[in-house]
């Protein structure tokens, strides 16, 4: 997926003269001035932006197995085998069992009795998924059927990608100001306003999200399908202090 490019920066720096008091003149410089108002201090406008993306933290395997028997007791009895088998290894693999839901159906087919069930489990170990779902597909073989897994961002996750991208976005912003003041031996001082402007966020997928990715899909090509970007660009307003200390300029 082609990302879009990233927005132009934007600099603009104020550095006229602090106006001298009302017994003197001030001189105005060669051109006419700077062709704004004077401020009350001198200031550095800029606005940056940053990208950044977030694997999904969350993924949710489905397992479906049924048994058709003449006898109920024994159609129950084969899949209630199975279901423990699955929930055992799960546990032993470190997945807590609040993170596993069973759904069973018990119905009545001609002369049969039909159990079917379904076990979804939810993991935030991707390589522990595997190793459970790659010792069920070898101990339980066509006797389970284990759906792809379905990878997602938790609301927790996508909040903490929006803050880290603004705060990239401010700290690109900052050091920007910094080397416009280093350019014309000036200091930056503190921020006056920090604006964001825009945000976007685009890829990813959450909980309720039905993936139609192909089942040929590889894990890792799954993982990037299901990555969440975001972008963020901000404008800032920054003091600009005296002349650089020499020392700071050494350092």
């Amino acid at each position: 997926m082609a990302l879009p490019a990233p927005p132009p920066a934007r600099v603009f720096a104020e550095l006229c003269p602090v106006p001298a008091p009302a017994s003197v003149p001030a001189p105005l410089p060669a051109g006419g001035g700077c062709g704004l108002p004077a401020p009350s201090g001198r200031e550095v406008h800029v606005s940056g932006s940053a990208e950044l993306s977030a694997v999904p933290d969350r993924a949710r395997v489905s397992l479906r197995l049924g048994s058709r028997k003449g006898v109920a007791g024994a159609a129950r009895s084969s899949v209630s085998r199975r279901l423990q088998y699955i929930a055992q290894s799960a546990r032993q693999r470190g997945v807590p069992e609040e993170n596993m839901t069973v759904t069973e159906d018990f119905s009545r087919v001609e002369d049969t009795y039909q159990m079917e069930a379904e076990v979804c489990i939810i993991f935030t170990d991707f390589g522990k998924m595997q190793n459970v779902c790659n010792l069920l597909t070898e101990k339980l073989g066509t006797s389970v059927t284990i759906s792809p897994p379905h990878f997602y961002h938790t609301p927790e996750a996508i909040d903490t990608l929006r803050r880290r991208v603004c705060v990239a976005a401010v700290g690109n912003t900052q050091q920007k100001a910094q080397e416009v003041c280093r350019l014309f031996g000036q200091s930056l001082g503190k921020p006056l306003l920090i604006k964001e402007e825009e945000t976007k966020e685009w890829g990813g997928h959450i909980d309720s999200h039905l993936s139609n990715s192909p089942d040929s899909l590889t894990l890792q090509e799954r993982i990037q399908n299901a990555t969440a970007y975001a972008s963020c660009r901000v404008f800032a307003v920054f003091e600009i202090k005296g002349k650089e200390n020499r020392r700071n300029k050494l350092l």
